[in-house]
């Protein structure tokens, strides 16, 4: 795994990073970076904050419990530098519970505090029995809004999902994507330069290879 910290940075030169792919311990860090040296991006996993200040886009990737995920970044510091990278005006891509992070509460397992870059929560599907919960495997989504990162991608495509929580987001401008199961579901944000999605595009093959590509070329 490609780690890159302050003293590698310094040795690499800062303009030479693309896209800084966020360390805090949460899953598939490495297959996200995979997805994007596939097509010719590099990217680096770094957990220091100065390499995410120089970098010209950040990926807040994930898989897990959000309570976990929360306490990482908060452990790192994390927190303060995700917001400036958001309000810096840089392209900012949050995957599944990158997604989640975002926003104001989660109730998985009990309360908890997010990152409050959206307004909005974190819930549980509360579906029919012969739906089976985590929401696990392809499904369509409905493109609500257009986006830089869905560029050449067609309303019904499918992507890969897991998760049995998903978010509700105060303000319904942000909604770019929709999915159904046993009901209408967020699949996707889009704010200005902040962009994320519940699915997992490192997992979706060559559609999700083309979001990333997207995002990169953004």
């Amino acid at each position: 795994m490609f780690i890159i910290g302050l003293s590698k940075l310094t040795h690499r030169g800062c303009e030479d990073i693309m896209i800084a792919i966020i360390d805090y311990q949460m899953g598939n860090l490495r297959s996200v970076q995979k997805a994007f040296e596939s097509f010719g991006t590099e990217a680096v996993i770094t957990s220091d904050a100065t390499v995410l200040q120089q970098a010209d886009k950040v990926v807040l990737p994930g898989v897990g419990a959000f309570e976990d995920a929360i306490k990482e970044l908060r452990h790192r510091d994390l927190v303060s530098p995700i917001h400036d990278v958001v309000a810096s005006g840089k392209p900012f891509l949050g995957i599944c519970i990158g997604l989640q992070l975002l926003f104001d509460v989660s109730y998985e397992g009990g309360e908890y505090e997010g990152l409050g870059i959206l307004a909005g929560e974190v819930r549980r599907f509360e579906i029919a029995p012969e739906f089976k919960v985590p929401h696990m495997g392809w499904n369509q989504i409905n493109i609500e809004q257009a986006s830089p990162i869905l560029k050449g991608i067609d309303n019904s495509t499918y992507f890969y999902f897991v998760h049995s929580y998903y978010v509700v987001p105060s303000d319904p401008s942000v909604i770019s994507l929709t999915s159904d199961y046993d009901g209408t579901f967020c699949a996707g944000i889009c704010r200005d330069n902040l962009f994320a999605t519940q699915f997992h595009p490192e997992k979706s093959q060559r559609v999700g290879l083309k979001l990333l590509q997207n995002f990169a070329e953004i």
